[in-house]
């Protein structure tokens, strides 16, 4: 059972890689991860994204686990040169890193098993910190680690979903955050005055306002987010009242 005596545990995210700054490579953990972290009632809090770049890996990784309850990295634990999160990570935490029996024993199962040579490259992927334990990876074998508060996972979507679901069940989490979306069909300028009296009423809860326009009328989608129902509901019927 999820721990509501108190706030929400909270959560930040390290983004790696050259690929995502230069706009070859599209991000789709960040909007995965941000999902999974709300239904486990767990608040993202900060999304950074990084170069792959020793010393900026480095000081973003100690400013957000310094900050956070909990961090979670993607990107650059592969096998080519510019794979240098496990360096990083390591650095950040005075550790030493290298190949690690348990991770070079998983790598040499698979490829065998593919019938392909556990090389020089691809005997990166077991390079572990010292203290760290393994993040379990079922599409691709090689692993992620967790050591202190920090998760580093792959940057491969599919990769980085399967090592989320195995790191969550070890988290505890809070309070889901709940939500209610509701059509005006008027501008924001029209809604602004009584939304921001309904969002000073309801401080408990965030009030979202999100305009649109179709068929050449303006509308607005007024989104209301907390974790108590009743409030939620009270707060969206309320709304409702204020524009009929």
């Amino acid at each position: 059972m999820p721990d509501q005596t108190g706030p929400n545990p909270t959560a930040a995210m390290l983004v790696i890689g050259d690929e995502i700054l230069s706009g070859r490579t599209r991000d789709a953990n960040m909007h995965y991860l941000a999902g999974q972290l709300t239904e486990a009632g767990i608040d993202l809090k900060e999304v950074r994204i990084v170069s792959d770049d020793h010393d900026g890996i480095v000081e973003a990784l100690n400013g957000l686990r310094g900050t956070w309850d909990t961090v979670f990295t993607s990107g650059g634990i592969g096998p080519t040169h510019d794979d240098i999160t496990a360096d990083a990570v390591a650095a950040a935490f005075a550790v030493n890193v290298d190949v690690r029996d348990d991770a070079r024993t998983l790598l040499a199962a698979h490829y065998a098993k593919t019938g392909s040579k556990l090389n020089a490259a691809r005997l990166r992927m077991a390079r572990i910190p010292d203290g760290a334990t393994l993040i379990d990876n079922p599409v691709s074998v090689a692993p992620g680690f967790t050591i202190g508060n920090v998760h580093v996972m792959a940057g491969v979507p599919k990769v980085f979903q399967a090592m989320v679901a195995t790191v969550l069940p070890t988290l505890t989490g809070g309070a889901p955050l709940l939500s209610t979306s509701t059509r005006i069909d008027r501008g924001e300028g029209d809604i602004a005055e009584p939304l921001g009296a309904l969002a000073k009423e309801y401080t408990d809860l965030s009030v979202g306002s999100y305009p649109f326009q179709k068929d050449g009328k303006f509308g607005t989608n007024i989104v209301i987010r907390g974790q108590d129902r009743t409030r939620l509901d009270m707060a969206t019927a309320k709304l409702a009242t204020l524009f009929e």
